[in-house]
């Protein structure tokens, strides 16, 4: 009886949301989707121009690539993918247009489309685990290859993305729409902080998205924000600052990616020794070539291959390189595998003797070849900027009309503490 009634009120309540969407877009298809998200609730994407996207094949490989790569070894929740953060991004935009028009800021419904598209699309082209192999599977900016892809789909779709495209790279005259899209106050950081917050258990990522988007505004064509909203954009900068170093820089987290990193790097230089590797045919294919942007641009293959490529065909061939007769590369397999990841000093002092310490403990202990012992201890740098005031700053609209730079309004932490970029030297090493 209660099933019953619980189907017959989900059903009832789907087609009354079906009614409202149609009474507020009347132009548009009946024809609405609808995505239940455990951080926002419901999604309503009633634009058939976005559910055209989102049902496109290259869009739904996001769903294999975990938005924040390796985090999952150390906060468990952490498995949401490139396309949650992707329908959050426009969703987000989706307000904040919403909001502007409130104050008289109109951008037309094609524009506000291609705003939500723009948002939509922001992170096609990242490759597996994210931001953790960028420039190594394939030598070209994560950026970049969204906006091939984009203009791959673009001809596909029959220009359908002419105008995201323009939004995308900045050359459309509504300077504000890409700054939505892409600046240091934009829907893409407004959502993964949320998001990562909400998946990894971290409250300290959380923010005030709705009270920033309500202070939103427009002035001589850029995003403002009005000054009574300047200590929620001081609490987003926090929030991310926080974020960076308690999740996304995270000793353990940071250990991972660069296990996983000189994983590949291994298996890319067996495969230029022309050493047999297993591998999906998608990852073989940028295993044994080194492609630039510029073979990128000239053969339209690359991105087909590319688009075939994610977290799953990097996890697979791990599982299996541990048998791999090459004993660096199946040692590095197996602690991945197994999660006996790096030791990881974060110190202040001088690498050298503390790196030269732990290089001959691990030759007392493992037996490495000083041509292999780059893989199995090395120093790093990590650093953390959370606001750039060298970027395009955030500006706040003062009671009296004035249009100010964030660092320039008094008493706030952006201008004392939060430009200030840190960096943090590190040793990673193996140990018995």
């Amino acid at each position: 009886m209660a099933t019953g009634f619980n189907l017959t009120f989900s059903l009832t309540f789907a087609a009354l949301l079906k009614i409202y969407c149609w009474q507020q877009y009347p132009y548009m298809s009946v024809k609405v989707k609808i995505v239940n998200d455990p951080v926002y609730g419901f999604l309503r994407f009633p634009e058939p121009e976005i559910i055209k996207v989102i049902d496109h094949p290259w869009f739904q490989r996001l769903r294999n690539i975990k938005q924040m790569g390796m985090a999952h070894l150390v906060y468990p929740g952490a498995v949401h993918s490139r396309l949650h953060h992707s329908l959050g991004a426009c969703h987000l935009m989706g307000k904040a247009l919403d909001e502007l028009k409130t104050k008289d800021i109109t951008p037309d419904k094609e524009e506000c489309t291609a705003a939500r598209l723009a948002a939509l699309l922001h992170d096609i082209g990242h490759g597996p685990f994210s931001h953790s192999l960028e420039h190594l599977l394939v030598g070209v900016h994560h950026e970049t290859l969204s906006r091939m892809i984009m203009e791959r789909m673009n001809d596909e779709m029959g220009g359908m993305l002419g105008k995201a495209l323009e939004i995308f790279d900045h050359s459309y005259p509504r300077k504000y729409l890409h700054q939505l899209v892409s600046s240091q106050l934009d829907v893409d950081r407004m959502d993964y902080l949320n998001r990562d917050s909400f998946y990894t258990g971290v409250s300290e990522g959380v923010i005030g998205y709705d009270r920033i988007l309500q202070m939103l505004s427009v002035r001589d064509n850029e995003l403002v924000v009005e000054e009574k909203g300047v200590h929620s954009v001081e609490k987003f900068i926090i929030a991310r600052r926080l974020m960076y170093w308690q999740v996304y820089l995270h000793k353990t987290v940071l250990s991972a990616e660069m296990l996983l990193i000189n994983i590949i790097k291994r298996a890319k230089e067996l495969a230029a020794e022309g050493q047999e590797l297993f591998a999906s045919p998608a990852l073989k294919y940028f295993l044994y070539q080194n492609l630039t942007e510029t073979d990128f641009r000239n053969n339209p293959e690359h991105i087909n291959q590319y688009c075939q490529l994610d977290d799953a065909d990097v996890s697979v061939s791990i599982k299996v390189w541990q048998s791999h007769s090459d004993k660096t590369l199946s040692q590095l397999c197996k602690m991945l595998v197994l999660r006996k990841l790096y030791k990881i000093l974060f110190i202040s002092e001088s690498l050298a003797s503390i790196l030269g310490d732990k290089i001959k403990q691990a030759k007392t202990d493992f037996g490495i070849e000083d041509k292999y012992m780059h893989y199995f201890v090395f120093s790093g740098i990590a650093s953390n900027n959370s606001y750039n005031i060298e970027n395009e700053l955030i500006k706040i609209e003062t009671k009296s009309g004035l249009v100010k730079n964030i660092t320039e309004i008094e008493d706030t932490l952006v201008n004392q503490t939060l430009a200030r970029s840190v960096h943090k030297n590190y040793i990673c090493y193996v140990q018995a």
